[in-house]
């Protein structure tokens, strides 16, 4: 025993395209992990770049730019006793990979391309990226000409190959690798790899982080050995957040658990493992070593003098191995806080804007997004309490201010979150008590105003040139005028979201303006229920990806979790725009109401469609199973039709939605996520006609068994 070795896996905030800060990020990892007496550094996949550049791999500026950042990276000291690995593209052949560069100072080691690419959900590796499909294979790789001046080599390998130092064996796995029914490791580990590092670029989704945990401890329990995972963090720049959790297992057992949800702009966790107790495990099991012997073998990569483990030296028998963690999961309510607040944050301080502008109507939606921002502004708080001097510079950055220091959460909520309550004619006096209410609780400058002056002058308008005045339902206009009037309303909002935005900054003496954050949820969009270009029309929207039901769950937690007493009336009272007249000073519209169906259905229909991808007639079929205590199939039947109308006649609200945080694998989002038309045949006749054949056929049979059982009873 004594082959003990001291890795790092790192996760980073990385920005696509942000060659300078990518950089500065990597080399303050690999110092801190060097700092720490690590032999291998492991950086998130495509770290160079930053995951999220897209359409930007086509252009050669970013293949030129990325080795470019690697030549000063190979120059680094600490890689003379530290094995480093970075993620970048590669063209090789004219053929573009997604690639490990493994080196040592100023040696590339490997460049090891991704055998799997991802291409469903939010990913579309194979638009820019082919794999390596020459399994067990390597080639030469010709380096650019600055590069082999600095290493000394004209080619390197390139290819499915692992590494042998003079104590260990390390392989390769990249992120896809890992979820596919061939994962990587597993031939890896019958050719004696007892390392297996993998670099990520895996997604926030809500009650995602178990499929990774799982899928880590399942590996390392399987086959043994030790599993480094290093993800990204952060905002790449788009609607995916990279929630970190980098972590590091041996023999089916957590070791190191990085934070799920950090600020930080570098996250290095370090553990040291035992290496005789992956040789001890697999030893033990003679079945793996008859398959083992029947294998054959990787390409090796040959590092005769260097020595991963270090084990002549009398202080590694001294070193304490890491002990094993419980990996503390996260509720989904918690996932909601940080999530979105993290990404909101990285937004801010990136798009050089001051803060933030809300629309806050007392609803459960906006009032959720109030709370993600205060979480946002603790976070913030505790961090520069604890002495994070680099969040410290943002947050000042962010203020236009060389001085500020937030005192608190409230603090620092007056000076980034601008809330209004935009009253009308069919306002409550409940929703402007409780909007207020929450808005003086968590600290946020708040603006009241009334729009109905607007709104009649608008309608004005309208009537100089029609000579007709529009009338709600209510007041005996038709259905045409009544939602015509509620969007007057809504629109008016957004336009003076928008003013407020741009010039609340201004009329302060302070520099910049602020960003309109969105208020509609996953189910909302799904079931086409805003206004066009209302308040849901903003920059960002913490909230577009998760459903009302989780928003409800979450307006609890935040009540419970920070006393926020303003939540109780506010997740109690029954959801509604308030666009149409009151009834004796009481809202008598709601939400579902309108709707004609519940949240908790929406969020039904959303996950069969698009996660279990039903049409029409298989959601209608597996509907009647699923809702058979509480409807015929003739009521689930008219719940389905109903949907999908809807559905279909809003569709085309997708193609404006606001940029949504990706949280649900359920999301509408037909710009990124959800790759389906917007303009159908509302009436989908084939389909329905289906359905309707099905139930008759259903509930004939239905009482054809009740009539059998009565003449049986007689």
């Amino acid at each position: 025993m004594g082959r003990k070795a001291k890795l790092a896996v790192c996760s980073l905030n990385q920005w696509a395209i942000d060659f300078e800060g990518n950089y500065e990020r990597i080399v303050k990892s690999i110092k801190l992990a060097h700092a720490n007496g690590a032999a291998y550094r492991l950086g998130s996949e495509l770290e160079i770049t930053g995951y999220g550049s897209e359409d930007h791999y086509y252009e050669s500026d970013t293949l030129l730019h990325s080795w470019q950042v690697l030549a000063k990276l190979l120059q680094m000291k600490e890689s003379k006793t530290m094995i480093c690995d970075v993620g970048m593209p590669v063209m090789h052949r004219s053929i573009r990979f997604n690639c490990r560069i493994i080196y040592l100072h100023k040696k590339i080691i490997l460049v090891r391309p991704k055998l799997t690419c991802c291409n469903d959900g939010n990913f579309r590796e194979l638009r820019w990226f082919a794999p390596w499909f020459k399994q067990k294979q390597t080639e030469d790789f010709v380096l650019p000409h600055f590069i082999q001046e600095i290493t000394g080599q004209s080619t390197v390998p390139i290819g499915d190959a692992i590494i042998s130092t003079k104590d260990t064996c390390i392989g390769s796995e990249i992120c896809e690798e890992l979820w596919t029914a061939r994962s990587t490791h597993v031939a890896q580990s019958l050719a004696g790899v007892e390392i297996f590092t993998n670099s990520s670029g895996s997604h926030f989704n809500l009650r995602k982080a178990h499929e990774r945990v799982d899928m880590v401890l399942s590996a390392t329990s399987r086959v043994g050995g030790v599993y480094m995972w290093a993800n990204q963090l952060g905002c790449d720049g788009n609607r995916v957040y990279y929630d970190g959790c980098s972590m590091i297992a041996i023999n089916g057992d957590i070791v190191v658990q990085g934070p799920q949800f950090s600020i930080k702009d570098v996250e290095v966790e370090i553990a040291t493992v035992e290496l005789d107790d992956v040789l001890m495990r697999r030893g033990n099991r003679s079945s793996q070593a008859i398959v083992s012997a029947q294998e054959n073998d990787y390409p090796r990569i040959l590092l005769h003098d260097f020595t991963l483990c270090s084990t002549n030296s009398p202080i590694n028998y001294e070193l304490p191995l890491t002990p094993v963690v419980n990996w503390h999961f996260y509720s989904p309510e918690e996932e909601i806080g940080m999530g979105p607040a993290c990404w909101l944050w990285d937004y801010l301080k990136r798009s050089g804007q001051s803060g933030f502008f809300l629309p806050l109507s007392g609803g459960v939606d906006s009032s959720s997004v109030a709370c993600i921002v205060y979480i946002m502004c603790n976070m913030i708080h505790k961090e520069v309490a604890d002495g994070n001097t680099q969040l410290m510079a943002d947050v000042r950055r962010v203020m236009g201010s060389n001085s500020y220091s937030p005192s608190s959460a409230e603090d620092l909520c007056s000076h980034i979150l601008t809330t209004c309550y935009m009253a009308s004619e069919n306002s409550s006096t409940k929703t402007r008590k409780r909007s207020n209410d929450l808005a003086h609780r968590i600290g946020s400058n708040h603006i009241e105003l009334n729009i109905e002056s607007v709104v009649n002058a608008v309608i004005k308008v309208f009537t100089t040139v029609t000579g007709l005045i529009p009338k709600f339902k209510a007041r005996g206009g038709t259905q045409t005028e009544n939602l015509a009037l509620q969007n007057i309303q809504a629109r008016i909002r957004m336009v003076l979201a928008y003013v407020f935005a741009q010039l609340m900054q201004w009329v302060k003496g302070k520099p910049g303006s602020l960003l309109v954050l969105g208020t509609s949820n996953v189910d909302e969009a799904l079931r086409g229920y805003y206004t066009k270009y209302d308040c849901s029309s903003a920059d960002i929207n913490p909230i577009g990806g998760i459903s009302k039901t989780d928003l409800r769950s979450f307006i609890y937690y935040v009540r419970n979790t920070y006393k926020i007493e303003a939540l109780k009336e506010i997740v109690e009272a029954p959801p509604t725009a308030e666009l149409e007249p009151l009834t004796e000073g009481e809202v008598t519209q709601t939400d579902e109401h309108d709707m004609g169906m519940t949240y908790q259905e929406l969020s039904t229909f959303g996950k069969l469609r698009k996660i279990s991808m039903c049409g029409p007639y298989s959601m209608f079929i597996k509907l009647v199973t699923l809702w058979r205590e509480t409807c015929s199939p003739s009521m689930v039947a008219q719940k389905v039709k109903h949907f999908f109308v809807s559905h279909g006649i809003n569709r085309h609200k997708m193609t404006t939605l606001t940029p949504a945080m990706h949280a649900e694998n359920y999301s509408p989002d037909d710009n990124r996520f959800d790759l389906r038309p917007f303009l159908y045949n509302k009436n989908w006749t084939w389909q329905f006609r289906e359905i309707d054949a099905k139930v008759t056929k259903m509930e004939a049979g239905s009482k054809t068994d009740v009539t059998a059982t009565k003449v049986h009873q007689e």
